[in-house]
């Protein structure tokens, strides 16, 4: 069976002081409740049965979790990162784009999944896939972010530079 695999989106922007901000998710529920290094990622979802278009996938699924879309975007603007493989063995492939300011601010839309929890209990709840998202200062996001996806902070500087 291949492993699992995912696109997403690395949103970035610079402040005032020139430095790099990367925005950066945690997912929801109780598994995760208490959980912050590592445990935030970018804004992703699975790859559907015949899907081919990576970016597409990415972009949808930052619509579906951040409320936002790239409509206005040139295609060109997206900076593909590769992929990386999470020690889950979920293979992740990342876009980058840098925030043009014209979005108002990020609306979590609260997509929600349902789990069985407590595990084995064949009880379902529903949870937000994310419960909080942001824009955080490269130190700080390379904290926060799932360790494999640190890859992709430090592919988007080495293209930049």
């Amino acid at each position: 069976m291949p492993p699992k695999t995912s696109c997403g989106i690395l949103l970035y922007r610079k402040n005032q002081k020139d430095e790099y901000e990367f925005f950066i998710g945690h997912p929801g529920g109780p598994f995760w409740k208490y959980k912050e290094k590592g445990a935030w990622s970018i804004p992703k979802g699975e790859i559907e049965e015949g899907e081919v278009d990576l970016l597409n996938v990415a972009k949808r699924e930052f619509e579906e979790e951040m409320g936002v879309k790239f409509d206005k975007r040139n295609l060109d603007e997206f900076i593909y990162l590769g992929s990386v493989k999470q020690s889950s063995g979920k293979i992740v492939h990342a876009f980058a784009i840098e925030d043009d300011g014209e979005w108002p601010g990020f609306f979590l839309k609260q997509h929600f999944i349902d789990i069985e929890f407590p595990p084995k209990s064949g009880k379902k709840i529903k949870i937000p896939e994310i419960d909080k998202a942001g824009f955080y200062k490269e130190e700080i996001a390379k904290i926060k972010i799932n360790l494999a996806q640190k890859d992709f902070i430090d592919r988007l500087k080495k293209i930049q530079s």
